[in-house]
C-alpha cells in the first residue's frame, strides 16, 4: 500500500463530504463565469466616470444587476472551495495552504466590500438618478456616483479583484503536484 493510499484510506466522512462540497462549488464557480463572460460580452466594457456611467446604463442595468448577482454568489463559494482544497493538501504543506487560503479569503472579503459594492451603489444611484424631478437632484446622484467610479478605476482595486486571488491560486499551484491530486496532476 503506497502512502497516498494510506493517505486516502485514513480520510473520514466529515472530510470528505468537505471535498464533495468543495467540488459542488468548484463546478458552480465555473458554471458562473460561464454565464458571466456572454453577460459582459452583451453590455460591453464599462466606462469610467459618472458621467459616462450614467450615459452608458441606459437598457443595461437589469444584466448589470445580473451581473452582480452572479459575481457575489460565485465570490461566496470560493470559500468552501478554499477549505476543501485546505483539507485536501495541509498534510504536503500546511503553511502554504494556510497562506493561500488566507489570500483566497482576504479576494472574497476585497472583491465583497470592494468591487461589487461599488458597482451596486452606482447602479442604485443610476435607478434614482433616472427618475429624479430635476437637475439639481439628478446632479448630487451624479456627483455621489464619483466615489464609486474611481474607487473601480483605481489601481488598488485592481490588486484587490485579481493579485489577491491570483497569489492565493499560484500558492495552491504549488502545493497540488505533491498533494492527494498528485496521480491526477503529474504527467507519466
Amino acid at each position: 500500500m503506497t502512502l497516498e493510499e494510506r493517505a486516502a484510506d485514513t480520510v473520514g466522512p466529515g472530510q470528505k463530504q468537505w471535498y464533495r462540497v468543495g467540488a459542488v462549488a468548484a463546478l458552480s464557480l465555473g458554471i458562473g463565469y460561464i454565464i458571466i463572460f456572454p453577460l459582459y460580452a452583451y453590455v460591453g466594457p464599462p466606462p469610467s466616470g459618472s458621467d459616462a456611467w450614467f450615459k452608458y446604463l441606459p437598457g443595461k442595468t437589469t444584466v448589470w444587476w445580473v451581473i452582480v448577482g452572479i459575481s457575489v454568489f460565485t465570490d461566496f463559494l470560493f470559500v468552501p472551495l478554499a477549505l476543501a482544497l485546505y483539507l485536501a493538501l495541509k498534510g504536503r504543506n500546511r503553511n502554504a495552504m494556510l497562506l493561500a487560503v488566507a489570500f483566497v479569503g482576504l479576494f472574497v472579503v476585497l472583491d465583497l466590500a470592494v468591487t461589487w459594492s461599488h458597482y451596486a451603489s452606482i447602479l442604485t444611484l443610476y435607478g434614482k438618478y433616472s427618475i429624479a424631478t430635476d437637475d439639481v437632484q439628478r446632479g448630487g446622484f451624479l456627483a455621489a456616483a464619483n466615489y464609486g467610479c474611481a474607487m473601480l478605476a483605481s489601481r488598488v482595486e485592481i490588486v484587490y479583484a485579481i493579485v489577491t486571488l491570483s497569489f492565493g491560486i499560484l500558492v495552491i499551484g504549488f502545493v497540488i503536484p505533491g498533494g492527494v491530486f498528485n496521480r491526477i496532476v503529474r504527467f507519466r
